[in-house]
Formats: C-alpha cells, structure tokens, sequence
C-alpha cells in the first residue's frame, strides 16, 4: 500500500503536489469511490485508480544514457526559459527527469529516467560511482599540481576525496591542457573549483564516464536507452562503492 499521489506521480499524471491538489479536488477515485484525503493509500496492483475518469496504469521503468550539450539546463523547467534536458525527451510519454547534475557550461554523459529509487540509489551520498571528466585548462599545469589534485585538496566546503588525475593532451601554442579527472564523489562544481584552487581554470568540461557507461555512440544532444544489464550494473556499483566507503 502506498500513498495515493505517489502512486499517481509515478504513472506519470503530474508532479506530486499537482496530484495532492487533484485529490483535494475531488478528481481521483479508488475503486470507484472519490477520494479527498491526502493520507489516503492505494495498491497499484489490485485496485482502480481513475484520475478525472482515466484508469492510470503503472509507468513502465525508463533508463536513458543522455549527451547533454553545452548551455543546456540540467532540470525539467527554467523559470528564465533556458534550454532544460527534459526539452530533448519531448516524445516520450513518460514523466522523466535527469540523475544528479551537469552545470549549464559543462557538456556530457548524463542519466535520465522516471525510476525515483533508482535515481536515490546512485546519487545519495553514500554512493561514490567512479565519474569522469575531460578539463581542458588554462595553462600547463606542473605534474605535482595534478599529483596535489589526486591526493585532495583543501576547497571552503572541505578536503575532497582522493581522485584519479591524468595528462590527456597538451598544448603548449593555446597554453592549454586537456586533464582527465576521475572523482568518487559529487559536489556542486566541484572540477571546476578543484583546478581554480591550483591556478587554473577550466575552459572547457566535458563528462565522459559515469561508472560503467560511456558516451560511446551517443552524439551531442542525442541519448540511448539503457539495458537490464547496464541498470543492474550501476546498482551494483552504488552498492559496492557503499560498502567499500563505509
């Protein structure tokens, strides 16, 4: 048994609050009989559900690998009318939403699903699925800087996690270098305020790996559906990292 606005949120009728207001209204029924309290609970599996006369049926479970483009919000609405991911899912019927964040500036590997304890799972803090990223910065910077990165390093929200820091390229005509960084942990910017600390910028960011999953095959603005297996893996990471962190 479950309350009744999660059950209707997950099918996909509207957001939660959209739906505890649809209860209120008067615009729900459980087998037949109106429904006006918000407390109220349901089984999907055994009883009717009509939202203004409509059978709501179980959302099926989707998982999509997502290349998400520079200058694109990672959200489902933006008051100022930028961009959003969920702009890029237009056709899919079902209510989906973006695992974790990308910032507006950053390009790359991003989930997208409707599975709520799923996106729990691989997000919460306990978790420390491998992500990496692509930093092109300004700059050469010095092997012992990188080395400084690996070991963590002091930001104002605290110590970060011990990461995985590589040369991928240089460029010493456009004073650049491409770095490849692999974090177990998720702050917000946190690639970016890591490679200011040691006096150099990020110019450009890109994420190419998010635990098992690549951006292989997937051009800039375009996604793929997820297999079983891919889905069971990153739950198993979630689950394997948790232990090994704890």
């Amino acid at each position: 048994m479950e309350r009744l606005q999660k059950i209707m949120a997950r099918a996909g009728v509207a957001s939660r609050r959209k739906c505890e207001e649809l209860i209120l209204a008067g615009r729900v029924e459980v087998n037949g009989v109106v429904v006006r309290t918000l407390g109220a609970k349901a089984d999907p599996a055994v009883d009717e559900i009509r939202v203004a006369g409509r059978v709501i049926r179980p959302e099926r479970k989707l998982y999509f690998a997502f290349h998400k483009p520079k200058g694109v919000i990672t959200s489902v609405h933006d008051p100022q009318g930028r961009k959003v991911v969920t702009d890029y899912f237009r056709h899919v019927r079902e209510r989906v939403y973006p695992v974790g964040r990308l910032d507006y500036d950053t390009e790359g590997l991003l989930i997208v699903t409707n599975d709520g304890d799923f996106a729990n799972r691989l997000t919460h803090p306990s978790s420390h699925i491998p992500r990496t990223y692509h930093a092109v910065v300004k700059g050469i910077p010095h092997g012992t800087l990188l080395e400084k990165l690996a070991a963590g390093i002091e930001l104002d929200d605290g110590m970060t996690a011990p990461a995985e820091v590589e040369y991928r390229d240089v460029d010493p005509d456009r004073n650049e270098a491409t770095i490849e960084i692999t974090l177990y942990e998720g702050r917000n910017r946190q690639v970016r305020r890591m490679f200011e600390a040691i006096g150099h910028p990020v110019k450009r960011l890109k994420r190419v790996r998010f635990g098992c999953l690549t951006l292989q095959g997937i051009p800039r603005g375009k996604y793929r559906e997820l297999s079983p297996e891919e889905v069971r893996a990153l739950l198993q990471e979630a689950e394997r990292s948790h232990k090994v962190h704890k």
